[in-house]
């Protein structure tokens, strides 16, 4: 069963952000279709800030009204949005609206907000409501996740969305400028993107798709979290549906409820004295949190780490990986997408394996994960001439970067959400209210300074004007 719980909890996790990852990595054909062109992920940007109203609220609640909402009926209707809202995108994403002069996707933008206030708020739902269930499956959460930005990419690059080829355009020329015959022409290398193997339309039924599996996966998990444990070898608190916060008083009771017969030193049954030997190994492992518990000053450091690290991951680099990437080529920016993109499942697997509490370590990988961010934004800057341009080295330092750069750092969201999860369900709430605070603080941030004031340049692989 174990198994089963661990999918499920993956396809839960996939739910979170897959309709908008999905939205993004669809951007290069869907901008060719309607009428915002490529302005149009600067308004999804403004929309996802905008949904934070989802979170916000949420906390709200938590904070002066606890206990008032319940949350699986929230998470069932916010599933539900994301459903109806994805399915209704396939019929009406193409359609636009005269405003002011100007067509404008009205129904899309739209329907975006209702996406974009679905993954918003599971930040502060999904993650608190894995605390009915055992730690190892919050890790399987995050796993899930993570595939819900790597599957959307790997579909997208599938139907061939985003990928460009070099074409020779033979255009007219004029004859004052190069003192050519009429009728001369001249010819240019451009970059054009290649039809989709499949429609627009047949990807967002596949996002459709993994909403209604993320329904699913969470009505089920609902009846496993609900399950009694009557296993006498599984009673210690830290195998219990819910997990709290654990102190010495709590401990000391745990250790008073345990069955007479388990309790007799005498016993001689082998199941007793393996049960025994459980029982004893629960207890020592809760003293060991008791007695490692963190102090409120490691709380604020951790929320801060929170933030930081989301505003790097979800504000600050996304929109600049494209500036960092084309100008090596579109096999570099392609390779860099789907491969940082499994670099944040494979952190989780490796938190699962190799779990690693340690606020000095965890620090460590901010930093590592804030430096490699930090040549990534280097090369966006200097973007369409970056560091070695025309070599394989430069390829493979621009790709490398930022696996290194969302590995590290998903390993350290995936622990710091595992700490709050043993501490308490208020903390969970907090921790993924950090999450939103993070992202929104780095893309307010980078919204003006890509599409308003524009120091990035767009770099053209199939046209490289750069010395070597």
């Amino acid at each position: 069963m174990a198994l089963g719980v661990h999918l499920l909890s993956c396809i839960f996790g996939t739910g979170a952000w897959i309709a908008i990852n999905g939205l993004w990595v669809e951007l290069p054909l869907i901008v060719n279709v309607l009428p915002e062109g490529w302005d149009l992920p600067s308004y999804i940007t403004v929309i996802i800030q905008l949904a934070n109203v989802g979170p916000l609220s949420v906390t709200l609640m938590h904070k002066f009204a606890p206990g008032k909402m319940k949350e699986i009926i929230t998470i069932y209707v916010i599933i539900s949005i994301g459903i109806m809202a994805s399915l209704l995108l396939v019929f009406f994403w193409k359609e636009t609206t005269l405003l002011a002069g100007r067509l404008h996707s009205t129904a899309f933008l739209i329907l975006t907000f209702f996406l974009s206030l679905v993954d918003c708020t599971s930040s502060v739902t999904f993650l608190p409501f894995m605390m009915r269930l055992q730690t190892k499956y919050t890790t399987s959460y995050f796993i899930g996740e993570g595939l819900s930005g790597f599957l959307p990419g790997l579909v997208a690059i599938g139907q061939g969305a985003g990928m460009i080829m070099c074409v020779n355009v033979s255009t007219p020329a004029n004859v004052s400028m190069a003192n050519l015959t009429d009728g001369a022409s001249l010819h240019q290398i451009e970059a054009r993107y290649l039809p989709a193997k499949f429609s627009i339309e047949a990807f967002l039924i596949f996002l459709t798709v993994m909403m209604v599996f993320c329904l699913v996966a969470f009505a089920l998990l609902t009846r496993v979290a609900c399950l009694p444990n009557k296993n006498p070898s599984e009673e210690g608190v830290s195998n219990q549906v819910v997990c709290v916060s654990i102190t010495e008083s709590e401990l000391s009771k745990y250790v008073s409820k345990r069955p007479a017969d388990i309790q007799n030193p005498g016993m001689n049954n082998p199941q007793k004295q393996a049960a025994n030997s459980v029982l004893a190994a629960d207890a020592q492992n809760l003293t060991i949190r008791v007695l490692a518990g963190y102090s409120k000053h490691q709380f604020l450091f951790l929320y801060l780490l929170m933030v930081w690290v989301n505003s790097l991951t979800n504000g600050f680099l996304p929109p600049v990986q494209s500036y960092s990437c084309l100008p090596y080529g579109n096999t570099a920016y392609h390779l860099s997408a789907v491969l940082s993109s499994f670099a944040n499942p494979g952190a989780c697997i490796i938190a699962l394996f190799l779990p690693n509490r340690s606020l000095v370590l965890l620090g460590s990988l901010s930093l590592l994960g804030t430096m490699f961010g930090a040549y990534n934004m280097a090369i966006a800057a200097l973007s369409p001439c970056p560091l070695l341009l025309h070599s394989w080295t430069g390829s493979a330092l621009i790709v490398l970067s930022w696996i290194l750069f969302t590995g590290t750092l998903s390993y350290v969201k995936v622990m710091i959400g595992i700490i709050f999860r043993d501490e308490s369900h208020s903390a969970l709430v907090w921790c993924g209210a950090a999450v939103q605070l993070g992202s929104m603080i780095g893309a307010l941030t980078m919204f003006p300074l890509v599409n308003v004031l524009k120091i990035f340049k767009t770099g053209d692989s199939c046209n490289a004007n750069c010395s070597l």
